[in-house]
Order: structure tokens, then C-alpha cells, then sequence
């Protein structure tokens, strides 16, 4: 496991100065290429792992990097709060970051499986317990996979975007006509923005092209679409008493904007997770990349959901509009809650600022409503 590029400088602290010492260790930056039996992880360890805190890890989408996903989020005024708290662990999928070599022809490119296995090595090479998951599409998938199979290591998914379903032939058909008549960065770009956003956002669409045509490495991003598009089906299924099913286990943050193309597939995911442990989030006014054009909402919403894991509980909060929504089928309406060795915080998937709102409306509700199946959907 090799080291490169790191950029960490020695710098004298005054003792006397509160908060300069966490500000200077929000500055390290390290990068890493993580040798695994897929080939090298090329990681970006942003700030120092604070004592027992999960790490928040990333995973990025088709047709970005780290940077071209995740910098206008972790840039943002209202990020800087929650990178006093916690140190983020960006993961490139193999030959998707800057500068990345061409592979070599007959290079198998890992799968989707492949890719999460990838992960425990990641999290070993930083000395990492656990993280808290934050994806979108390609990476939600890969994160998704990850929690399924080393929940002890995950204590939390911000998933935007997600399909667990495998790719259906109708929807193979069409991507190998697209690909017979459209340029790679044009099919990549329906599967990133909606057809609102391509129409009516040129600047951004332009921006994101150029980016996909000129800075990615072509042939290497062709395997990661290639990849993703061989998906399997997660094969989740929502709990219900009496029967041993697979699904998340931790608490899990669903987004979507409302304009964007994984609409269905997001609320077809809401259908098969623990109602107990899941928050739909749908931005409204909001395309295929909530992070990159709405920063600041998406920030208080992970902001809440920290909070209702125990962590950050005198974080500056504003309002979300919140409202309980009856789901399809789930057998209990009250949070599940566990605890870390950071003290016996209690621990909830949900949005807001705690249990209150939650608990109001689950007493207002009839005896009967009482049996009906509930999870929480938050609008913004």
C-alpha cells in the first residue's frame, strides 16, 4: 500500500488559542492509491479521524471524481460545521480520478460486488473502525452493497439517487441504442440530470459535459458505466415479524430531487428498507445532483440526520418541512436505537431535531392507524 501526494505540513499551534488547532487538522489532506485484489482504490483522507467517530466516507457517480461530485457540498459555508466533527474519506472508482492512466487492454474492470469489497481494505489502510456512507447512483449502489455485507462497519448510508434493482432488459435495450447513437458523455448525462435540467440548465449540462469529455479518462470511464449498467439486484426486502429477510441495518437517509431521473428507483428502494431506520428525502425545485444544486439543504439534512444518530446535538439547525407519510408495508413505527462507545447517546434515523415530532404524531394517530405500516418522508 502505497502513499502519494501527501500533503501534510508541520505547523506550530498556539495552546492558547481555542478552536485553531481543530481548524489547522481540517487541512490535512492525504492521498493514498489502497492496493486491493481489484487493483489500486486511489483515496483522499480529508481532516484526522476524531477519537471513536466514524469517518464519512464518499463514493462518487458515473462520469465524476471525488472532486467534480462532492466540492461544491464540502465547500459549502454550512459544511464547515460538520468537518469540525468529522474527517472524510473520499474513494475514487479505479481509473476515475484526475490524472488516472489508461488501463491496459483486457484490464477486467472490478463489478459492482467487487467494488464494496474494496472497501474493508480502505477503512483497514486508514485504521478506520466504522463510517458513515454518503453516494449517489454508481456509489449509493456500491455503499449500499457495503453496509449489506459489513453492517459491523457502517453506522450509516446518505444515499441520493439509488437503484438496488439490476438493470432490466427494456432498460439494456435502450442504453445499447443510445449507445449506437449518442456519444458517451451524452448518455452519461441523462443518467446524471433530468430532462428539465437538460433543457433548461445549459450552464451546468455544459459544465458537466466538458468535464466528461475532456478531464475523465474515456476508455477507463467506459468500464465504470460498463460496470455499473451489469449490476445485480441488491435483493433487499422490507422486515416483517416472523421472517429472517436482508436489508440495511443501519440508519439510512434516502435523496432525490424531484426533477430527477432515479425518482421511481429512490421510492421503489423506500418500499424495500426498514421503515424504522429510513428517511425519504425529496428536494423540490431540485434535479439529479441535489449536492451540486442545492448545497445547503442537502447540509442541513445530513446535519439532522447526524443529530438523530447522537452526534452534533447542539448543531445550528433551520427548518425542514416534515411530514409522517403511511408506507406499504412495515410493522412498526416507532426508531429503532443503538449505541457507540462515545457515551449512550440514543440513535434514530431521523431528520430532524429529535424524537419529538415524531412522537406527537404517532399519539395523535388512531388505534387503528396504529397498525398501519409508517416511515418518514421529509420535503425541502
Amino acid at each position: 500500500m502505497d502513499d502519494i501526494q501527501t500533503e501534510t505540513k508541520g505547523l506550530l499551534v498556539d495552546k492558547e488559542l481555542p478552536g485553531l488547532r481543530e481548524a489547522v487538522l481540517q487541512l490535512v489532506v492525504k492521498e493514498h492509491d489502497v492496493e486491493t485484489p481489484y487493483g489500486r482504490i486511489h483515496c483522499t483522507m480529508k481532516g484526522v479521524p476524531k477519537g471513536e467517530r466514524p469517518v464519512i466516507l464518499t463514493f462518487h457517480d458515473v462520469g465524476l471524481n471525488y472532486k467534480t461530485c462532492w466540492d461544491t457540498l464540502f465547500n459549502h459555508e454550512d459544511m464547515s460545521e460538520i468537518m469540525q466533527h468529522f474527517a472524510v474519506c473520499h474513494v475514487d472508482a479505479p481509473g476515475q480520478h484526475e490524472g488516472a492512466n489508461t488501463f491496459s487492454t483486457g484490464y477486467e474492470y472490478p463489478s459492482m460486488d467487487q467494488l464494496a469489497e474494496t472497501l474493508p481494505l480502505v477503512l483497514k489502510h486508514f485504521g478506520l473502525k466504522t463510517v458513515i456512507g454518503m453516494g449517489i447512483g454508481a456509489g449509493a449502489y456500491v455503499l449500499t452493497r457495503f453496509a449489506l455485507d459489513y453492517s459491523n462497519l457502517v453506522e450509516g448510508l446518505l444515499l441520493i439517487n439509488i437503484n438496488p434493482c439490476a438493470e432490466g432488459w427494456m432498460d439494456w435495450a435502450a442504453h445499447k441504442i443510445s449507445g449506437w447513437t449518442h456519444a458517451m458523455p451524452d448518455t452519461i448525462i441523462t443518467h446524471l440530470f433530468g430532462k428539465e435540467e437538460i433543457h433548461h440548465n445549459q450552464d451546468l449540462i455544459a459544465t458537466y459535459r466538458h468535464h466528461i469529455s475532456n478531464d475523465m479518462n474515456q476508455f477507463n470511464l467506459h468500464l465504470f458505466a460498463k460496470a455499473y449498467e451489469s449490476r445485480r439486484d441488491l435483493e433487499i426486502e422490507r422486515p416483517c415479524p416472523g421472517y429472517s429477510v436482508r436489508t440495511l441495518k443501519c440508519p439510512s437517509l434516502l435523496v432525490v430531487g424531484d426533477n430527477s431521473p432515479a425518482v421511481e428507483a429512490v421510492v421503489e428502494c423506500n418500499t424495500k428498507l426498514d421503515p424504522t431506520k429510513t428517511t425519504l428525502l425529496k428536494m423540490s425545485d431540485c434535479g439529479g445532483m441535489p449536492q451540486v444544486d442545492q448545497p445547503a439543504k442537502l447540509t442541513e439534512a445530513f446535519k439532522y440526520f447526524i443529530q438523530g444518530m447522537g452526534y452534533m446535538p447542539a448543531a445550528s439547525m433551520t427548518r425542514l418541512a416534515r411530514s409522517r407519510t403511511a408506507s406499504g408495508s412495515s410493522y412498526d413505527g416507532n426508531r429503532s436505537r443503538s449505541h457507540t462507545t462515545e457515551g449512550s447517546r440514543s440513535r434514530s434515523h431521523t431528520a430532524g431535531h429529535s424524537q419529538t415530532e415524531s412522537s406527537a404524531a404517532g399519539t395523535a394517530n388512531s388505534s387503528a392507524d396504529k397498525a398501519v405500516p409508517k416511515s418518514t418522508e421529509v420535503s425541502c
